[in-house]
C-alpha cells in the first residue's frame, strides 16, 4: 500500500498556509495521494479483497444516514449472486451520489472542485470490487462542478468507463432509489418496494454511495483499514466534511475528525457572528438542536443525536437569535411540500397541510387548537410515505417546535420575539427556489 501523506486533512488537503490544494489535474491528485492499485474483483456471491479493509476501516456511510458501507457492498454482491447476475449478463451497477439536495449543504461540491479524481478513484475501485459493468457519477443539472467532473473524466483510463448523470435538481431525486430511477428510466422519483441494492437501474443490482463516502474509498483502497481508523471515534472512524453555515464569521465546508467538539468547529469558523438560538443540524430532513446542548457536543453521530440532532448529510447552520425560527421553519416546510414527488398520501396531503399549520403559527394567528392540530398531524405522515421524506420533514417540525418552545408559545399570544416583524424577516436558510405543491404525478421537471 502507499504511504499516506502527513497531516489529518486527508479529503481536502491544504498546503502550509491552510489553503486547500488544487489537486483537479491527474497528474497533481497521483503526485499527492500516489497511484491507485490494482484491484482484484469477485467470485461470484463474494467481494473482492477491498471490501475486507472497508470492514476493517468501519467506514460508514456519508450522504445523511451513516450506514455501514461494508453492510452495504455486501448486499449488492450477495444479491447479485442469489439472483444469478453475472451468469445472465446482469451484473452490478455502481453509482456516485453527488446531487447534494440539501440546499445548506456543499461539502460534495467543494471535493469535486478540489480533489475530484478521489472520488472517481472511489468509483472504480468499488466498481472492480463488485464486478460492476457499469458506472456512474450523478451531479444535479446545472450545477456549476459538472465542467471538472466532465474535465476529470476525460484524464481518466479506468477498466470501467464512469458515466456523468445529471437528474433534475429536485431534492427527492437525489434519494438513492430515484438516482436509479432516473438512470434507468428517466425518472427521477423514489420507487416503492424496489430496493436497490437488490433491483435498482435496469433491476440490477445497485451501489449507490454518497461523493464523499466514494472518496474515502479511494484512500482505503491505497491505504488500508487501519490507517482509516487511526483517527475518530470507535464507532464512527475518521473524518467528515462539515458545511458550516448562518451565524458564524467564515461559513465554509470543512474536515474534522469525526468526534471534534462542536466548539472546534465554530472556532475554525471564526466563531459566532452573533447571538444563537439554535442549531440546524443535518440540513431540512435533519432536526434542530438547542444551542447549550450542541455547543456542548461533538461531532459525532451518537453525540449530535443526544443534543437532540442529527449529522445527516454533516450540515450544521447556527441560527442567528434575531430571525424568527417559526418564519424559518414554514417557509423550509412549504419549500419541502413542493419539493416531493406526491406519489403518496404524506406527501400530496399531510406536507402541505404541515406547511399551512406553520403559516397561520407564523402569522401569530394561530390558536392553541391551531397549534394542537399541526403537533397531531406531524405522527400521521410518519413511516407512512413511499421514501423518507415525510418523516424529515416532520423530524425538521418536531424538533423545531421542541427548541423554540417559548417562541412558539410567544407567537400562540400574538407576540414574536425576533427583533423584526415576522413578514419582513428574510430567513437566512436557503432554498433553491420556491415550488408549487404537486397536484397529481410528478411531470416534467423530474424528468
Amino acid at each position: 500500500m502507499s504511504t499516506p501523506p502527513a497531516g489529518k486533512a486527508r479529503l481536502l488537503p491544504v498546503d502550509s498556509s491552510g489553503i486547500a490544494r488544487d489537486l483537479r489535474s491527474r497528474a497533481a491528485h497521483e503526485a499527492h495521494f500516489g497511484s491507485l492499485p490494482l484491484i482484484q474483483g469477485p467470485r461470484i456471491g463474494q467481494p473482492g479483497p477491498l471490501v475486507h479493509e472497508i470492514e476493517k476501516s468501519g467506514l460508514r456511510g456519508r450522504g445523511g444516514g451513516w450506514f455501514p458501507t461494508a453492510r452495504k457492498i455486501h448486499a449488492v454482491v450477495e444479491s447479485a449472486g442469489a439472483r444469478r447476475a453475472w451468469s445472465a449478463g446482469r451484473k452490478p451497477v455502481v453509482i456516485a451520489n453527488a446531487m447534494e439536495g440539501e440546499p445548506a449543504s456543499s461539502k460534495d461540491a467543494v471535493l469535486l472542485r478540489h480533489s475530484p479524481h478521489l472520488v472517481l478513484d472511489g468509483i472504480a475501485t468499488l466498481a472492480a470490487t463488485i464486478g460492476a459493468t457499469n458506472a456512474y457519477i450523478a451531479v444535479h443539472r446545472g450545477s456549476p462542478v459538472i465542467d471538472v467532473v466532465v474535465r476529470a473524466l476525460a484524464e481518466r483510463n479506468d477498466q470501467i468507463t464512469i458515466a456523468l448523470v445529471t437528474p433534475p435538481a429536485r431534492y427527492v431525486s437525489s434519494e438513492e432509489s430515484a438516482l436509479a430511477h432516473w438512470i434507468g428510466d428517466g425518472m427521477g422519483t423514489p420507487v416503492f418496494g424496489k430496493r436497490p441494492f437488490e433491483r435498482g437501474v435496469d433491476d440490477r443490482p445497485t451501489q449507490v454511495q454518497n461523493a464523499e463516502t466514494m472518496a474515502h474509498i479511494g484512500l482505503i483502497a491505497r491505504y488500508g483499514g487501519d490507517w482509516f481508523a487511526s483517527v475518530g471515534e470507535t464507532s464512527a472512524p475518521g473524518t467528515c466534511l462539515v458545511s458550516v453555515g448562518g451565524a458564524v464569521n467564515t461559513p465554509g465546508v470543512i474536515e474534522v475528525e469525526v468526534g471534534t467538539p462542536v466548539t472546534e468547529i465554530i472556532r475554525r469558523c471564526n466563531g459566532l457572528s452573533t447571538e444563537v438560538s439554535g442549531f440546524l443540524t443535518g440540513g431540512y430532513g435533519g432536526g434542530w438542536a438547542g444551542h447549550d446542548a450542541l455547543m456542548n457536543a461533538s461531532w459525532s453521530p451518537d453525540s449530535v443525536a443526544a443534543a437532540g440532532g442529527v449529522i445527516g448529510a454533516g450540515i450544521l447552520w447556527a441560527f442567528d437569535a434575531h430571525d424568527c425560527p417559526i418564519t424559518a421553519m414554514a417557509r423550509v416546510a412549504r419549500w419541502m411540500a413542493g419539493e416531493s414527488a406526491g406519489q403518496c398520501g404524506p406527501c400530496r396531503f399531510g406536507l402541505p397541510s404541515l406547511a399551512d399549520d406553520l403559516d397561520v403559527l407564523s402569522a401569530r394567528s394561530a390558536s392553541s387548537a391551531d397549534l394542537h392540530r399541526l403537533t397531531s398531524r406531524l405522527p400521521m405522515v410518519q413511516q407512512r410515505g413511499g421514501c423518507k421524506h415525510p418523516d424529515g420533514v416532520a423530524r425538521f417540525i418536531t424538533s423545531g417546535l421542541q427548541v423554540f418552545q417559548a417562541e412558539v408559545a410567544h407567537h400562540v399570544h400574538g407576540r414574536c420575539r425576533a427583533d423584526t416583524h415576522h413578514t419582513s424577516v428574510i430567513t437566512p436558510l436557503p432554498i433553491i427556489d420556491q415550488r408549487t405543491t404537486p397536484v397529481g404525478f410528478p411531470g416534467k421537471d423530474f424528468k
